[in-house]
């Protein structure tokens, strides 16, 4: 198998990986107050771009986002453009933390904040109400803990991923 296959079978089993993590969080676990959900499927872009590059793992959230939502029948409906949005500035800032080197934990941490923004600001853009952003501080302190723990997975799968 060729190198190009090759890559393009792992960013496609990544990509079935995570949509599948995204299915069964919003279908199975409930959200914590506020819609506070842990982004389990940011795992696997945290580890994406650690093992494959920047390129695969837009792609796999990409996917993630699309497919989901047309699983979940919302797609180009508010929810999916609420997703898009916090996957959008939330994969920005895992590239910049990636450029930076910093720490899979701190990534993660910084790319969930990211997310709830990305959500927040749709979220006021759709609905034109500002009021929503007081909830922001609430979503970025939760934030911080479910990042931890999904950059203390990702970090943990790495050390076991042979590529």
């Amino acid at each position: 198998m060729n190198s190009k296959t090759k890559r393009l079978t792992y960013v496609t089993m990544l990509s079935a990986l995570a949509i599948v993590i995204n299915l069964v969080e919003s279908y199975f676990i409930p959200p914590i107050q506020f819609g506070i959900r842990f982004g389990l499927a940011n795992i696997i872009a945290l580890i994406t771009i650690e093992v494959l590059g920047t390129k695969e793992m837009i792609i796999v959230n990409a996917m993630r986002v699309t497919i989901g939502s047309l699983l979940r029948g919302v797609i180009f409906g508010t929810t999916f453009f609420i997703s898009f949005g916090g996957v959008l500035l939330s994969s920005i800032v895992i590239i910049i933390m990636h450029k930076l080197k910093t720490s899979m934990w701190f990534m993660s941490m910084m790319s969930a904040i990211a997310h709830s923004l990305g959500q927040v600001i749709v979220v006021i853009f759709f609905y034109d109400q500002a009021g929503v952003f007081a909830l922001f501080p609430i979503l970025a302190i939760s934030s911080i803990a479910t990042g931890f723990l999904t950059g203390f997975i990702a970090n943990e799968c790495i050390k076991r991923v042979k590529i």
